[in-house]
């Protein structure tokens, strides 16, 4: 299970755009908590607090405590929206969670041994095809990311989403294609110095004259 963070909300209760912006001015993020068989409820929370947990990359796949009004409540965060040329959080979505409903999340793939995988040490180039993966599981399988072992891929080798190892109680959703690469190493382009000398050879070992 992931680490569990701490999220300091308080209620609001006036909607549209130019409250937004009012919250804004204030140095707070308007935000909206649905879910969990309850009427969704808008809230606002601090924008210095809510950027300084968003350093932490475990932030956007684990179990974050809000607390509201007096009662703590689990949710998962489920939508961010940032300004597009400030370093901004316009808008925020926090989702109930119930340790009986399946959720569903993406979390972070983190490439072990890619420094030191087989193909690499050969002078193999890494391609990473997803950052990513969907998946489905209980609050409490919730990963706070996939790992996908590269340490014996070699030149040529592609790691496919049926090929990584899934913690227990955890599922792929149907949106994942299990034929979608991962991550690939292949030949570095151009190839290598003893492989571009050997194509500038003849048969008698010499370059072949002009």
């Amino acid at each position: 299970m992931s680490e569990i963070f701490e999220v300091v909300a308080q209620p609001r209760t006036d909607g549209g755009k130019g409250a937004s912006r009012r919250l804004r001015r204030q140095g707070l993020v308007p935000g909206i908590v649905y879910g969990g068989h309850r009427d969704p409820q808008m809230v606002s929370v601090l924008h210095s607090e809510l950027y300084r947990q968003l350093d932490y990359e475990a932030f956007y796949s684990s179990i974050l405590n809000l607390k509201l009004d007096g009662e703590t409540t689990q949710v998962v965060l489920k939508d961010l929206q940032r300004h597009p040329a400030k370093p901004f959080i316009i808008h925020v979505d926090f989702q109930r969670i119930s340790a009986k409903d399946k959720l569903r999340m993406s979390v972070p793939l983190h490439f072990e041994h890619e420094a030191t995988a087989v193909g690499v040490k050969k002078g193999g180039v890494v391609s990473h095809n997803l950052t990513e993966l969907e998946i489905s599981c209980l609050p409490k399988d919730l990963p706070e990311y996939i790992a996908v072992d590269m340490a014996a891929m070699e030149i040529g080798d592609v790691l496919q989403v049926s090929d990584l190892k899934l913690p227990a109680g955890v599922e792929l959703t149907a949106a994942m294609d299990a034929d979608t690469p991962v991550v690939s190493i292949h030949a570095a382009y151009g190839g290598s110095a003893e492989e571009e000398g050997a194509e500038g050879e003849g048969e008698s070992g010499e370059a072949p004259a002009e």
